[in-house]
């Protein structure tokens, strides 16, 4: 009787996401494939591994269902009332930390012989391959949008469903003074197209270029030098800074690994990296991006909002999802009008992830998230085995997202694979 390989879930995931996307599901099909994942950890039930600081996470998701306590509760400087419509929001963020819990779960207790490490690894550099060509699309074809079969079938208004089915290349914004497309294909947004990008390009370094064959690692260059077009041209400033992370601490790995020999690997990098980027459009991008910093008075403003309104309303659980501000963030007698969609605000608990922690799961939710990520770090951040270094990168550029990017999703399911590699890792190399 003929049985799918472990790790099968993960292929129809990713190896079919540019067709689930097309389809409405790029993002469902995450929730969907979550499925058979948690009945295979419901028949090895009595032998679950579980990573040092599980407990904390369990703490943090426990804290997140509480929250459905507090979803009509007021929050100062909110709109008051609310309607049914808060538990969209509410049970989507659940599923997807559900999700994760369940992936990361399902990674770690598969061994290198059921599910090799490297089988992942290509998977996820597949998608670094994806993640490219929509950042390509979305640069040469911005106003590109399709409206999907399933959109079809739910023929909906509501926009926070729209968001998830409805296919977009980019977000044309004039952040610049002039019409700028700020690649998002296949994602929903633009900074989760950002946060992909770098959570997907060490896994792509080590299975197209370091392990990879000639031609392999001949054509993994050039898709790593096309990738940097809509990097550029993203004015996407975190992910500039994550990337300079990531490379720094690649390098700083390598030099301790492989001695003068990597040392000089790594300077004639940086070399050959510097002249591309003197080259290149960036420091004249960055530069009209510094003159031009566009939305950094309304980020910190609203995220002194969200501190101020979950410190002073409900800091031990929260309000359990976001809420409209009341007026704009400067006046109650402000928000949106026509002509002037900018007059508004987001929505208090957007605009970075740590900020929808604190306002949406309070001050405990918000410890026990970043404890159990700081204890994965802190037990990994020494390691130099190639998953190692790759998830100590991707939890590097998560901290920083943490304060930019709203990270549910595609971004923090990404996460848990890389933290599931590196534990596993470690687990095999002490056994």
């Amino acid at each position: 009787m003929w049985r799918p390989r472990p790790g099968w879930p993960l292929a129809v995931i990713f190896l079919g996401f540019p067709v689930w996307w097309l389809l409405g599901l790029g993002m469902l099909i995450f929730l969907i494939m979550s499925v058979p994942m948690a009945v295979y950890l419901y028949k090895r039930r009595s032998r679950l591994l579980v990573p040092r600081g599980f407990g904390a996470w369990l703490l943090f998701v426990g804290w997140v269902v509480l929250g459905a306590g507090v979803l009509w509760a007021n929050a100062p400087g909110a709109v008051p009332g609310g309607s049914m419509g808060r538990l969209l929001p509410f049970a989507w963020r659940i599923a997807w930390y559900a999700a994760s819990t369940i992936v990361l779960l399902y990674i770690a207790n598969l061994s290198d012989e059921e599910l090799p490490a490297d089988r992942v690894g290509r998977l996820l550099g597949y998608m670094f391959v994806v993640t490219t060509a929509g950042g390509l699309l979305g640069t040469f074809a911005p106003h590109l949008h399709l409206t999907s079969p399933l959109e079809l079938l739910l023929h909906t208004h509501n926009t926070f469903l729209l968001d998830a089915i409805h296919p977009k290349t980019a977000d044309v914004a004039t952040i610049l003074g002039y019409e700028q497309a700020r690649p998002m294909a296949p994602f929903a947004y633009a900074n989760t197209w950002g946060a992909a990008y770098a959570f997907f390009l060490p896994f792509f370094v080590i299975t197209w270029i370091w392990r990879a064959e000639r031609r392999r690692r001949i054509a993994g260059i050039l898709i790593l030098l096309a990738s940097l077009w809509p990097v550029v041209y993203s004015l996407d400033r975190g992910l500039w800074i994550a990337l300079g992370v990531i490379v720094g601490f690649a390098g700083l790995k390598m030099v301790a690994r492989g001695g003068r020999r990597a040392l000089r690997l790594v300077v004639a990098g940086l070399a050959v990296g510097a002249l591309v980027f003197l080259v290149s459009p960036l420091p004249d991008m960055i530069q009209a991006r510094i003159q031009n910093p566009h939305s950094n008075n309304r980020r910190t403003l609203l995220a002194e909002q969200s501190v101020r309104s979950a410190l002073t309303g409900s800091p031990i659980v929260g309000f359990g999802t976001t809420r409209a501000v009341q007026g704009n963030l400067s006046s109650l007698t402000g928000g949106d009008r026509p002509g002037c969609k900018a007059c508004g605000a987001p929505p208090l608990g957007t605009q970075g992830h740590f900020w929808l922690l604190l306002f949406a799961n309070g001050v405990v939710g918000t410890v026990a998230f970043g404890a159990f990520f700081l204890t994965r770090f802190a037990r990994h951040w020494r390691e130099r085995s190639a998953y190692g270094v790759a998830g100590c990168c991707v939890l590097l550029a998560f901290g920083l997202f943490l304060f930019i990017y709203d990270l549910v999703e595609v971004p923090l399911y990404t996460v848990m694979i890389a933290v599931a590699l590196m534990w596993r890792a470690r687990r095999e190399a002490d056994a």
